[in-house]
């Protein structure tokens, strides 16, 4: 028996868990279920996906290095959609600093982060927004790509900041998960 090397992730099935459905239609896949609706066209000819007895398989036609980077990618991306169409995809963000806060007016969030104005951000469709107290706010969406480019969005908003007087350090918004590495302040000699 030769050993062949095979990507290990892209050769897993994705189990379809009950009321989620897939289809696949040329090389659109729309996956469908509780929390939604995804759709993702793969413009990929050497990666083939084909839906069976309650799971999704994704194989690779040639043996290419195109085909190889992008078999385990397109698993993911489906397993990624299949996850998100039933569980949902949950991220929470902390507003850390004095005077800091979040308030949710409609769908429209109104951020105080040290400006001299506040902040208003409209979440996109798809998005849905909670605030809990005055600096937490919790995001839950089907598309986790779409979830993680808002929350990039805002956390550039105010980045955390690492270096400075303990006073200025930990001020910014941040995940609830994140651990923060603050940098050492220069000793100045005089």
């Amino acid at each position: 028996m030769r050993w062949e090397p095979v990507s290990r992730i892209g050769q897993r099935p994705i189990p379809l868990p009950e009321g989620v459905e897939v289809e696949v239609r040329d090389g659109v896949v729309e996956v469908r279920g509780p929390k939604g609706k995804l759709r993702r066209e793969f413009a990929l000819p050497e990666v083939k996906v084909e839906v069976g007895d309650r799971k999704v398989v994704v194989r690779r036609l040639s043996d290419s290095d195109k085909a190889r980077a992008a078999h385990g990618l397109v698993r993911m991306l489906i397993a990624n959609m299949v996850h998100g169409v039933s569980q949902g995809y949950r991220e929470i963000l902390l507003l850390v600093g004095v005077g800091y806060r979040v308030q949710l007016q409609g769908n429209v969030l109104h951020l105080t982060v040290g400006y001299s104005q506040p902040l208003r951000v409209v979440p996109p469709q798809g998005i849905h927004v909670e605030v809990e107290g005055a600096n937490r706010i919790i995001l839950t969406g089907a598309d986790k790509e779409q979830l993680g480019a808002f929350v990039a969005h805002l956390k550039s908003l105010r980045p955390m900041s690492r270096y400075g007087y303990k006073q200025e350090r930990g001020k910014g918004i941040k995940k609830e998960s994140e651990e923060v590495r603050f940098k050492q302040r220069r000793q100045t000699t005089g």
